[in-house]
């Protein structure tokens, strides 16, 4: 009979030890993924909110007071005196809606696409407006919706819902491109090539089969291409000079940081404290954005998002050249130096993005 071979150690069942600190380490993951996407939603408050009133002084005066009485802090209203002038503010982007006094009776004129969220609370407040002024208390205030989500996504569902999938799009073009492709210019030619076509192919779902997006098809493409671009090639570039403890600095700025403080399902000045305005600063939230500019608004609004995203790009580009020029760095020292008889030793294996890849590009 033949004997038994004993099992190796590699085959052995690991020490309890490690089974408890990996379940430890999950239970920590788990509770910061829970607290960077529960958190922003659960604070979300109405402060600050960018609204036109337009009206004679006196009554916008009037109406402001209430305002704040009702909501504190919860409205900066921008005095106007005219619907015109509040309604070119909002298709301007900058007011998300306005109530409007000229004719006495409050009505209210919003602009949901650009958040439904705020839509929402401005129509409820106006309401409360227009029962206190009005003699018969059950008569509706008028609404009019200058910027309304499409019929067949009048919720702007499809909108919310795809802001997770861009970035995750960025952050697996990334890693399969580090992993399957050589060469750092090739490596930028592939994710910028990922990020057109991934941009038409979002749209086209978005727009022609889900219905949820308006506008110019090659805008809102090029919208969702500049935002993919931004994420994928900040976190290549980051992968290229810092190897995988780069990739993980991007996935956690975009995934954890940038897609929870967007402000996609509500508002940016309704998450709390200073987390709107730093998720406005991140690709996620100003592609967001752009693609409501692009989709809703003719295009108007669409100056910060697009400086902000081609900031990113811009980083990304010079951290991938940075890292290639890092990694080319040892080829040349060692073709530089004098020819000598020395001792071989055993060919090294490629860095993250290793010397043969820097050749290569």
């Amino acid at each position: 009979m033949a004997a038994q071979v004993p099992p190796t150690s590699g085959t052995s069942p690991s020490p309890w030890s490690t089974v408890l600190g990996a379940a430890a380490l999950l239970t920590v993951l788990t509770a910061v993924l829970l607290t960077a996407f529960a958190w922003p939603s659960v604070r979300a408050s109405v402060q600050d909110l960018p609204i036109a009133v337009a009206g004679p002084p006196a009554a916008v005066a009037q109406v402001s007071a209430a305002l704040d009485r009702q909501l504190p802090d919860g409205f900066r209203v921008t005095a106007v005196p005219d619907t015109a002038a509040a309604e070119r503010l909002i298709r301007d982007r900058k007011v998300y809606g306005a109530i409007d006094l000229s004719s006495g009776t409050p009505k209210v004129i919003i602009a949901s696409a650009g958040s439904a969220a705020v839509a929402q609370t401005l129509q409820s407040v106006a309401s409360g407006l227009g029962r206190a002024q009005a003699d018969d208390a059950g008569t509706p205030v008028a609404v009019r919706d200058l910027a309304a989500f499409p019929a067949d996504d009048p919720r702007g569902a499809g909108l919310v819902a795809g802001a997770l999938p861009l970035v995750m799009g960025g952050l697996l073009a990334a890693f399969l491109l580090t992993n399957l492709v050589r060469g750092i210019a090739r490596r930028v030619t592939g994710a910028l090539v990922f990020a057109s076509m991934g941009g038409l192919a979002v749209v086209a779902i978005l727009q022609y089969w889900l219905g949820s997006l308006d506008g110019s098809f090659w805008a809102n493409s090029g919208a969702v291409a500049l935002g993919i671009a931004a994420t994928s090639l900040t976190i290549l570039g980051l992968r290229s000079l810092l190897g995988y403890a780069g990739f993980g600095l991007g996935a956690v700025t975009m995934m954890l940081i940038g897609n929870p403080l967007s402000g996609s399902s509500t508002a940016p000045e309704m998450l709390p404290g200073w987390s709107g305005a730093l998720g406005q600063l991140l690709p996620p939230g100003a592609s967001g954005q752009l693609l409501r500019s692009t989709g809703f608004f003719d295009g108007h609004g669409i100056a910060q998002p697009v400086i902000v995203l081609g900031s990113w790009l811009a980083l990304g580009l010079a951290l991938c050249f940075a890292g290639a020029l890092r990694a080319r760095r040892p080829a040349g020292l060692v073709t530089g130096a004098a020819a000598a008889p020395q001792r071989p030793h055993p060919a090294p294996t490629d860095s993250a993005d290793g010397t043969a890849e820097a050749n290569n590009s």
